[in-house]
């Protein structure tokens, strides 16, 4: 057989063949990377509805909530919790997912509730259906998953949102947040665990780099250790035992956060500067409200809140300031316009 080189034709064809192929990985380069900047959000909206939340997730630093429960419209508190997270982490994807939501109902979803439209409007808010056997496969979590009966489990809504913070986490790493927690100023460190009081951790807020060690090792204490009976058994205490296993704990003295093979254990004033058994204060006036200089976020303490206390539009209470500073279209799409629509009802709320 004869082998002649390739004539000027050909060297051109094969040329522009070649910068054919490097302009389309380029450009889906500079699209994965816009994910990543908030100058590229504003142009995304048609094309994010076609994206996975693996290619969202796979790019890292994300904010992740979620709503384990079957409800489809987002109540005022987690559209304040997700809005002020997007405000306050304007360069990174802000991920809610919705236990209840499928690929199916997205869009009805998206016309029907008020909330849910005001959420998937933001430029690096992203809404997701919630997929456990998905999030949890390659995980020691997916055998646990596969056993458990749920229709069985007392606390089932908490202990699935357990598992999957922790799987999420590992799998992309980023920060996790429960859907009462209201963001107003980032948070610097990337490990890290927050304290509610000395020497107990929470598991409301919590951020590691994926394929932390740590968080694997929790994954595995959760089955191990699993007790659905128990409430925050695979939660609070586990985050708490798996700590102390490895660190000494002390009790915080001041506003000083604690370190321990470089996972940041912070100060309670970072989210929790006013505890549990006083979560009402959040619903009252204040002569003078606090600023809040030492914290990062606030944890509203919902799970507490069994008479479903709300803001009400001109009640000048701390958490009506909070939602006016941090999630202010919250406030006017969910709280005064529903004022305006049922004042009768906003009077008997307040």
């Amino acid at each position: 057989l004869r082998h002649d080189a390739p004539g000027p034709g050909t060297a051109r064809m094969l040329k522009r063949l070649h910068l054919c192929l490097c302009f389309f990985f380029i450009s889906g380069l500079l699209y994965e990377l816009s994910l990543l900047s908030g100058c590229f959000f504003p142009y995304l909206p048609l094309s994010r509805q076609l994206l996975r939340p693996e290619q969202v997730l796979g790019l890292g630093r994300s904010i992740i909530f979620l709503e384990t429960s079957e409800r489809l419209e987002p109540p005022p508190l987690v559209s304040c919790s997700v809005e002020s997270a997007a405000r306050t982490y304007q360069d990174r994807a802000i991920i809610l997912f919705m236990k209840g939501l499928t690929n199916h109902t997205a869009l009805q979803v998206n016309s029907s509730f008020t909330a849910f439209w005001l959420l998937s409007s933001m430029k690096n808010v992203f809404i997701f259906p919630l997929q456990m056997e998905a999030i949890f496969q390659e995980t020691p979590l997916l055998q646990w998953y596969n056993q458990v009966v749920p229709e069985q489990e007392k606390n089932w809504v908490h202990v699935s949102s357990d598992a999957s913070r922790l799987a999420l986490i590992w799998k992309y790493g980023g920060i996790y947040m429960d859907t009462d927690v209201i963001s107003i100023r980032p948070i610097p460190q990337e490990s890290f665990l927050a304290a509610q009081k000395s020497q107990f951790s929470s598991n409301g807020i919590f951020g590691f780099p994926a394929h932390h060690q740590f968080v694997w090792a929790c994954m595995e204490n959760f089955v191990l250790k699993y007790n659905g009976n128990i409430w925050g058994n695979q939660g609070p205490f586990l985050m708490t035992r798996m700590l102390k296993a490895i660190c000494n704990l002390t009790d915080f003295r001041g506003t000083e956060d604690h370190s321990c093979h470089n996972i940041s254990f912070l100060n309670p004033q970072r989210f929790y500067p006013i505890p549990y058994p006083a979560w009402r204060r959040y619903y009252k006036v204040w002569d003078r409200s606090p600023n809040f200089t030492h914290s990062y976020a606030l944890h509203l303490w919902n799970f507490m809140n069994h008479n479903r206390k709300a803001v009400v539009a001109g009640s000048n209470t701390l958490a009506e300031q909070l939602y006016q500073a941090y999630c202010p279209s919250t406030y006017q799409d969910l709280i005064q316009k529903a004022q305006h629509r049922h004042p009768t009802a906003s009077q008997g709320a307040a």
